[in-house]
């Protein structure tokens, strides 16, 4: 009976140490519940007919589901017989990369983790650098069935492209480079391409050509290695990788919605198209007043993204300020902050922001400050029990003994050692943002009524939940979407950043 036990006791930790597995699983999973999904609405209800198009969908996240669930059954099987994978099912992940091609994401990341058995943090940024680009591309392909199209789309098309082509080349040289400890020279050539590639607003390669440059700089112990480190342990995490992927994916196709996106679907009035269904034509139907809800909703990420981050980054750099001299004077200092920003912490957040706007008006710029004021109490305490925390750190005391400086000693030695919590803390409050961002504009408090943004949208769409529900649906699976994937993204970092799990 022991020896049963021990016996699933030691396949329970293989599986669970296996990041293939969970990762197969879990999108085998989901694929198929998307696939559920767009069985129910394949059929036209209403109107008695059937939508070729998102049976087409259906069917093929149902296959790929399928196919996912059963190398899990592979995985299993092998780690249950042999303690690792065999190379012939990770060949499998081939088969499953053709999954892209159908847009679904959950498949293809896992069949990318299930392809090479060693994964360097470079070569993960690589490869969500060209699949972000790749979907980018896709998405602003769709323009071409539109009545017309901007004036830029064909230059837009074709940077796009070009990006996607450097960073195939980049993620070929990564793959073969990945493991070297001290990699050639010329792959700051690479890093450079990749940080020009990343003006298109893909963050992956923004973040690969960091890493790669403090790689290039690095001997091996330094900060190229941590952040080496850091980044391995965030891409085993399946579902914070994925939410890094869809706000990377919203950032690019904010970015280069200016030269592929015409602005006029998302704003002009077009009464002969008013409450249309989805289409190749208009992908996510149009509104009453016959605007295009997939510009509204692609040209909506940029007030959402802008407002979510600035209205964070504010607060995160005030509060950590006050937070960092009040831990690390304390006694009076202590007092008088803590005190002064209990007050203000004592009023609701979006009461105050409400009555900031009451007071000011209706505009980008007070929602930001609005948003910005309520937070700053909580981001000065986190930063507050840090520095007291690091404080007391037998180098921080060192420091002191040498004679240095107190601002020396804060901003050189405390507070970029006291960042870790405050960088988690604002991924997961940029969520919070974007909800109170969409709430006070459906309550018409936030951005002005004209301004395509996902609570505006969704306060039109309300009207029509009954008869035309796709005017709210889209627009709330995409404040749900965005929202998940900075919790998820919150979830990984604090792993990843916690010394204690290295």
């Amino acid at each position: 009976m022991k020896k049963t036990s021990l016996t699933k006791q030691e396949a329970r930790f293989r599986l669970n140490g296996c990041p293939e597995y969970g990762q197969a699983s879990f999108s085998g999973i989901v694929s198929l519940g998307i696939a559920l999904v767009l069985l129910l609405y394949s059929y036209d209800w209403s109107g008695s007919a059937l939508r070729p198009s998102v049976l087409a969908a259906c069917l093929a996240y149902a296959v790929f589901g399928l196919l996912q669930l059963a190398v899990m059954l592979r995985i299993r099987r092998d780690l249950l017989r042999g303690g690792e994978l065999r190379r012939a099912t990770r060949r499998l992940g081939y088969v499953l990369l053709l999954s892209l091609l159908t847009a679904n994401i959950f498949v293809g990341t896992a069949a990318f983790q299930l392809i090479r058995r060693k994964k360097s943090a470079a070569y993960t940024l690589a490869f969500y650098t060209l699949l972000t680009t790749l979907f980018v591309f896709a998405v602003s392909a769709l323009n071409v069935f539109k009545p017309y199209v901007a004036n830029t789309f064909l230059l837009g098309m074709a940077l796009l492209l070009v990006a996607a082509v450097l960073q195939l080349i980049a993620l070929l040289l990564v793959a073969r480079h990945a493991d070297d400890k001290f990699p050639p020279k010329w792959m700051w050539i690479v890093a450079v391409v990749l940080l020009a590639t990343s003006v298109s607003g893909n963050l992956f390669a923004l973040f690969l050509g960091i890493l790669l440059i403090a790689k290039l700089r690095d001997d091996g112990e330094g900060a190229g290695s941590k952040l080496n480190h850091a980044v391995e342990r965030l891409s085993r995490s399946g579902t914070s990788m994925l939410g890094l992927f869809f706000i990377g994916f919203l950032t690019a196709i904010a970015v280069c919605s200016y030269l592929t996106f015409d602005y006029g679907m998302a704003i002009d009035n077009n009464y002969g198209a008013i409450l249309q269904a989805p289409s190749l034509t208009y992908p996510f139907g149009t509104d009453n007043f016959g605007r295009d809800l997939f510009s509204r909703i692609v040209f909506g990420a940029r007030i959402s993204l802008f407002v979510g981050m600035l209205s964070t980054l504010i607060p995160l750099v005030i509060g950590g300020l006050l937070g960092a001299v009040s831990g690390y004077y304390g006694r009076n200092t202590d007092n008088v902050l803590m005190r002064a920003l209990e007050v203000l912490s004592a009023i609701p957040g979006i009461l105050l922001a409400i009555a900031i706007i009451a007071a000011f008006g209706t505009s980008t710029v007070n929602l930001i400050l609005a948003l910005s004021v309520g937070a700053i109490p909580t981001y000065a305490r986190t930063m507050r029990a840090n520095v007291m925390l690091v404080s007391t750190l037998e180098y921080v005391q060192a420091a002191r003994a040498f004679g240095s400086g107190d601002l020396t000693i804060l901003f050189k030695h405390i507070v970029p050692n006291s960042l870790s919590p405050m960088i988690v803390k604002s991924t997961l409050t940029i969520g919070s943002a974007v909800i109170s961002t969409s709430s006070l504009s459906y309550l018409g408090l936030g951005v002005e009524p004209h301004i395509p943004e996902w609570g505006n949208i969704l306060k039109v769409g309300s009207a029509y939940l009954e008869t035309h529900s796709f005017t709210a649906i889209y627009p709330g699976l995409a404040i749900i979407a965005l929202v998940l994937s900075f919790n998820f993204l919150g979830d990984g970092l604090r792993d990843a950043l916690d010394p204690k799990l290295e």
